[in-house]
Parts: structure tokens; C-alpha cells; sequence
């Protein structure tokens, strides 16, 4: 199965900023294990911004752009410099790819970014892909990884997007709110009671929520790929997922709501 699998910055840093380096590690075991098995792999990754933070000793997230744009070149040097160290353990390959919206709009650079991520996956290389923070702007940036991941997730025909969040998946209310709040395991359609239940902030680092999330989705299940909500927190969830347990919140393909198969 070809999978894209996002994690978001909550789940790679401490609330400092700093990396939380037992986390990652257990997670980029988890996906040499998975890419081990014969899935193809492939990571969209949050965290150059709010690593470059905690590098920097800033204070909080910068909201001026050229403050968020240095401190994305800084944390994306020691982002990578992780992946590559941590799965080079498991003697697995990574290559980094920075993207910008205009190479999705842009149809010579949208082919030239097909072809060489899937080049890259029959060289069995691992592609980590990250928006490209340093120079992106309101006019070309996609804007959140939950987007971008879907987008990468549709444009290279993979069968299933996985989230990774600092929540278990959707609720039927805000659960930091409400103590009746449930969690929604399966989700076989995308109604506007479901829309309805998508928030609006992220965490203090991060950039997305419940509504980028449910965009995520909708690009997804539009173009026949599963998606997945887990918690990030816990990387083990992910060997429940392929082992057909019912963990997270799973948004069901279009083209598979009738069929109710685990894949």
C-alpha cells in the first residue's frame, strides 16, 4: 500500500519547542518497520518553524513573516539532520522535498514533482516533504500541512492518508470542552453536521485544527483515498491501524464507503 503519513508539530516537539526526541524515534522506527513490511512511505512533516523556535530561544511563535521564515530555516536543518540520522539506523534512505502552492497550480513544476517523488519510491527512498517555509508567502503557500499532505496524498494516488494530531481523532464535541464529547470512529460521508464540527486553532506551535483537517479529508474521499485521524502521541496506533483495529477516526474513500472493507 502506498501511504502518506503527517505528523504535526505537537507530536515531534515539546511544548518548549525542543525536540522530543523519544517520540520521533519511536515513530521513524515504526515507519521502517511499515516500509520494512512493503509499504511505500511517504512523510509530510510539520516542525521547521517550531523547532527553529526553540534553536532560537524565542519566547513564542514569531507572527511576522520574515521571523517565521528564519526561524523555518533554522529548524529545518535540524529537522532533516533527525530523519536522516534516526532512519539511516533502520538503513532506510530519506530525501527532502520543499514545496510552495505554485508547484501544485504550476502544471510543468506539478509533473516534475510526480515524477521525481515517484522516482524516488521505486529507488526506495523514504521522501520527507515539507511546505517550503523560508520563501513562501500568502500568494503561494498551501497555508497547513493537513492540506498539503492531502494534496501530495491525492496527486501520487495513495491509498490512505494518515494525520497524526495531539488528539485521538474527531469528536462529537470539543472534548477539552465537553466531558460528554465521543470520539467518531468512522466516518462514511462528509455531511455538513460533520463540517460543523471542525474548530478553528491549532496548538501553540502548530498551525492546524479539526476544520484543515476535515478539508484534508474532503480532499481525500473526493479522489478515492481513506483517510485516518490518530494520536500522535502514541506511534504504536499505527501498527493497530494495518492490523485492522479500530483506533482513530477513519474517513472512508467514495469509492469504498459501500464495500466497508479494511484495507
Amino acid at each position: 500500500m502506498r501511504i502518506v503519513v503527517k505528523v504535526g508539530t505537537s507530536t515531534l516537539a515539546h511544548a518548549t519547542g525542543r525536540l522530543n526526541i523519544r517520540r520521533v524515534e519511536e515513530l521513524c522506527r515504526i515507519l521502517s518497520d511499515l516500509k520494512n513490511f512493503g509499504h511505500e512511505v511517504i512523510l509530510v512533516s510539520s516542525g521547521a518553524i517550531g523547532m527553529g523556535v526553540g534553536k532560537l530561544a524565542l519566547k513564542e511563535r514569531p507572527r511576522d513573516i520574515p521571523t517565521k521564515q528564519a526561524a523555518a530555516a533554522v529548524g529545518q536543518c535540524e529537522l532533516m539532520y533527525t530523519y536522516d540520522r534516526v532512519f539511516q539506523e533502520y538503513n532506510h534512505t530519506v530525501a527532502q522535498l520543499l514545496l510552495t502552492g505554485s508547484d501544485f497550480r504550476h502544471e510543468d513544476r506539478y509533473h516534475n514533482f510526480q515524477n521525481t517523488l515517484e522516482r524516488l519510491l521505486e529507488l526506495g527512498v523514504l521522501p520527507i516533504i515539507n511546505e517550503n517555509d523560508t520563501i513562501a508567502t500568502e500568494e503561494i503557500k498551501v497555508g497547513d500541512n493537513d492540506t498539503l499532505s492531502a494534496m501530495v496524498a491525492t496527486s501520487v494516488g495513495a491509498k490512505r492518508l494518515i494525520l497524526l494530531s495531539d488528539i485521538d481523532g474527531l469528536y462529537t464535541a470539543d472534548p477539552h470542552k465537553d466531558q460528554d464529547a465521543t470520539l467518531i470512529s468512522e466516518v462514511p460521508s462528509l455531511t455538513p453536521d460533520i463540517m460543523a464540527l471542525g474548530g478553528d486553532e491549532g496548538s501553540a506551535l502548530g498551525t492546524g485544527g479539526m476544520r484543515t483537517k476535515l478539508h484534508a479529508a474532503q480532499i481525500c474521499t473526493e479522489a478515492g483515498c481513506e483517510m485516518v485521524i490518530l494520536n500522535g502521541a502514541l506511534p504504536s496506533l499505527l501498527y493497530d491501524l494495518f492490523d485492522g483495529k479500530a483506533v482513530g477516526t477513519r474517513f472512508l474513500a467514495k469509492s469504498s464507503e459501500k464495500e466497508g472493507e479494511n484495507a
